[in-house]
């Protein structure tokens, strides 16, 4: 089902514009150029943006570049932002599918994929942000010992992508199927609160080209 389009959101997000990266193709090779940031970070998949928003504030010399293709969900994040004042993170409303047009090669740090959807039937398995044609795309952009953190609910999709990271030749250097077990383990997406609230285990692995 299409999403219906909030009101007034042309007007919410132009408000936004100074969060907003209209033509991320313009900005390929060129995020750190100004000299204010050390690196960059990209979310993948951002939603209403609260991970990388509080991510951005624990690291205010570091660039964090939040993608949403869903513009509806995309102006929660951009609102959050401005409202917040939180001056180096950024966003852009695309896919991943483009990451190598927004990005060159070795320009990244590290990739957030959280909560991703896991599209679960084998016809789609193509679609899923862990992929192997997702991944190629991962190791051109990031840096020579660049990071990727996957966090999910889906155990399937969390199996699947440990597969899938060591068979492209990523390190795995961490991996967990209960990462609340002993207590709030870092910063939490809106979704995984939820998930923690309802007792749902959250997988995590971190690995490294």
């Amino acid at each position: 089902m299409r999403m219906r389009k909030k009101r007034h959101l042309d007007s919410r997000i132009e408000k936004c514009a100074d969060f907003l990266v209209a033509d991320p193709t313009s900005m390929r090779d060129s995020w750190l150029a100004e000299g204010q940031f050390s690196e960059v970070y990209i979310e993948l998949g951002c939603g209403k943006g609260r991970f990388i928003a509080e991510m951005a504030k624990c690291a205010p010399d570091v660039l964090f570049v939040g993608a949403e293709k869903a513009a509806n969900v995309l102006v929660i994040a951009l609102e959050r932002a401005m409202n917040e004042g939180i001056s180096n993170v950024r966003f852009i409303n695309g896919l991943a599918d483009h990451l190598d047009a927004f990005f060159a090669p070795g320009e990244v740090s590290g990739i957030f994929l959280n909560f991703s959807d896991p599209w679960p039937t084998l016809r789609h398995a193509k679609r899923r942000l862990t992929s192997p044609v997702f991944l190629d795309l991962y190791r051109k952009v990031l840096r020579p010992g660049g990071e990727i953190q996957l966090k999910t609910d889906n155990y399937p999709l969390f199996e699947y992508s440990l597969d899938e990271f060591r068979r492209a030749g990523f390190t795995v250097l961490s991996e967990t199927c209960d990462l609340h077990r002993n207590g709030l383990d870092g910063i939490m997406t809106e979704y995984e609160m939820k998930f923690h609230e309802q007792g749902v285990p959250i997988n995590k692995c971190v690995v490294r080209v």
